[in-house]
């Protein structure tokens, strides 16, 4: 066998053992899809009537807020997959399995890619479940096969982008609690873009950053994909940040698990 098929093999075992690892504790993967659903839940059918009004007279509880929203609650399990994947991570680093993992005759880059596939594995799965319930509340996209193909797509472009950011942050974090803190902002950047409200009804300077910000432009396209509005040229801005994201996120993790283990 040559190296590559040496690390693909042992690739392959690592993600095996994370697969495990959800399959016996399906509560994280639902964990995942928990925040989303309560927060639409809550956004739809609490705050709904008011925020529905503000934009262009829509109607909430089942109606069209729910189709605004949607996409942005969609986007939003992505960023808590991220935080989930970075705990994960910080766990094995703290309780010493990685450096077990390093004592052994396996790949190098096996641990990390095992991790992130597998994780993105879990999160796409709970987008789907999200995607159920904005279904059972309302929601009506439009969108024809190929675009829910291109939506599938980008988010799991996006998720694959955070993953790997959140790989970097599990590894250089001190503890599990700090692993869950450090990735908190990624979860409110949603709010502070499209998600909610249109970037339009926002103060001058909200406004700027919520329009150049990462999440505006991917909610946007997710939007376009699955309803039809305008996109303008958001999705090219959109994969701009996704495989930015990604090569940054790649480049971070691997150095910090490579630095640490010459150490």
């Amino acid at each position: 066998m040559t190296s590559m098929s040496y690390a693909v093999s042992d690739s392959m075992t690592m993600l095996r053992r994370n697969l495990k690892h959800a399959r016996r504790y399906p509560g994280l993967t639902l964990s995942v899809a928990g925040t989303p659903v309560v927060i639409l839940l809550l956004f739809n059918y609490v705050f709904g009537g008011a925020l529905a009004t503000g934009i262009g007279g829509m109607s909430s509880g089942g109606g069209e807020y729910i189709d605004y929203i949607a996409p942005g609650m969609i986007l939003l399990t992505a960023t808590a997959g991220a935080l989930v994947t970075a705990v994960s991570v910080c766990v094995d680093v703290t309780e010493g399995i990685v450096n077990r993992f390093r004592t052994m005759a396996i790949s190098r880059a096996s641990f990390l890619t095992g991790y992130v596939v597998g994780s993105v594995i879990q999160t796409m799965a709970s987008i789907v479940l999200v995607i159920g319930v904005a279904l059972l509340m309302g929601f009506r996209p439009t969108a024809t096969p190929l675009e829910w193909v291109a939506a599938i797509g980008v988010l799991t472009l996006l998720t694959l982008a955070l993953t790997w950011l959140a790989a970097g942050i599990g590894l250089v974090a001190k503890s599990p609690e700090s692993a869950s803190n450090i990735p908190l902002p990624l979860q409110f950047l949603p709010f502070v873009g499209s998600a909610i409200v249109p970037t339009e009804s926002m103060p001058a300077g909200m406004r700027w950053f919520a329009e150049y910000q990462p999440f505006t432009p991917i909610i946007e396209t997710l939007r376009g994909l699955l309803l039809g509005t305008p996109i303008g040229n958001s999705a090219i801005i959109a994969l701009a940040w996704c495989v930015g994201l990604s090569l940054a996120g790649y480049a971070w993790a691997r150095s910090t698990f490579n630095r640490d283990a010459n150490r």
